[in-house]
């Protein structure tokens, strides 16, 4: 029985989670025995302060994590951490972080080890929440795409059960498709990327450049379902964009079933029209009615697992 910590660290929180996993039982499931959530606003602390100071602060609150976690379970062999930003695949750095800006060329899995004294593995969030997803129903499927809505968007794929990084570490980056050709800046350096518009804090600039007011997403999707029609719109142009980026993505890998997660999916009804009708409009029409898209169903937690299950299929066994 393996017993395993998975983190998901976000740009406003740190989520933590206990996992354990009987790898002799058959069709076995990972089990969350217990979950914590930490709030840290790592984006903002990051845009703040120098490069160092911020990394050291990241390090910091997560040894601080894992270590009230270890504690109560000493068991744990390894932690496995969904970050979001480009891992390199050969080093496990990060090679950079675009919603936490100023942190390039950063050893995580060294550092933190480190720290804690137990291996580290370090993965893209997004690719953790796929693979989370996926080993919670692989009796069923072999491949999948999964789109996590959040501060950004990020993507992950799984392939024949296999998570897929690409060579530079870079694979399923989505959220940075171009949607609005010279559009507005993102943290990538680029302009028009989807994220920019389909995450939360995309829909939170479209909301404050047609009515100068600064709110969460949370508190725009209550003034959309008021019938705010500026709200409303912001989500209209998540759902578009949105739906543009995912039909290139299948024009390229062809993947039937497409799982949507992160915070913003909570705003799903308001995102779903616009989406629904610009992805019919912008899939070539052999994919038309052959792509399965679904909300996830493990809230928050598919990060957690599948950081927790990708190192003990990468480091423990």
């Amino acid at each position: 029985m393996a017993v395993l910590i998975g983190i998901d660290v976000g740009g406003t929180n740190l989520r933590l989670g206990v996992v354990d996993y009987d790898e002799t039982a058959t069709n076995a499931h990972p089990r969350l025995i217990e979950e914590k959530r930490f709030q840290t606003d790592f984006s903002n602390f990051c845009k703040i302060h120098p490069p160092e100071q911020a990394w050291r602060a990241i390090l910091n609150a997560t040894a601080v994590a894992i270590d009230s976690m270890h504690v109560k379970y000493p068991e744990i062999s390894a932690v496995g951490i969904g970050f979001p930003g480009f891992i390199n695949p050969h080093t496990q750095k990060i090679s950079q972080s675009p919603n936490l800006p100023g942190l390039i060329d950063v050893d995580l899995s060294t550092d933190l080890s480190q720290l804690i004294e137990l291996p580290v593995m370090t993965e893209n969030d997004a690719l953790a929440a796929a693979y989370g997803e996926y080993v919670m129903r692989m009796a069923q499927i072999d491949h999948l795409i999964y789109l996590g809505l959040g501060t950004g968007v990020g993507g992950g794929l799984i392939l024949n059960g296999q998570s897929f990084q690409g060579q530079h570490g870079v694979a399923m980056e989505v959220g940075h498709i171009t949607v609005q050709p010279n559009g507005r800046l993102c943290g990538c350096g680029n302009h028009g990327c989807m994220e920019q518009y389909a995450s939360a804090s995309g829909v939170a600039i479209s909301y404050f450049e047609a009515t100068g007011q600064q709110f969460s997403a949370h508190k725009i999707a209550n003034l959309a379902h008021q019938g705010d029609t500026h709200a409303i719109a912001a989500y209209f142009l998540a759902g578009k964009t949105l739906a543009q980026a995912l039909a290139h993505i299948l024009k390229v890998l062809d993947v039937t079933n497409i799982v949507i997660g992160g915070g913003m999916s909570a705003a799903w009804l308001l995102i779903e029209p616009a989406f629904t009708q610009r992805l019919n409009e912008d899939l070539i029409p052999v994919l038309r009615g052959k792509v399965n898209v679904s909300i996830s169903s493990m809230r928050d937690q598919a990060g957690i697992i599948g950081a927790a299950m990708l190192v003990q299929k990468k480091i423990v066994i």
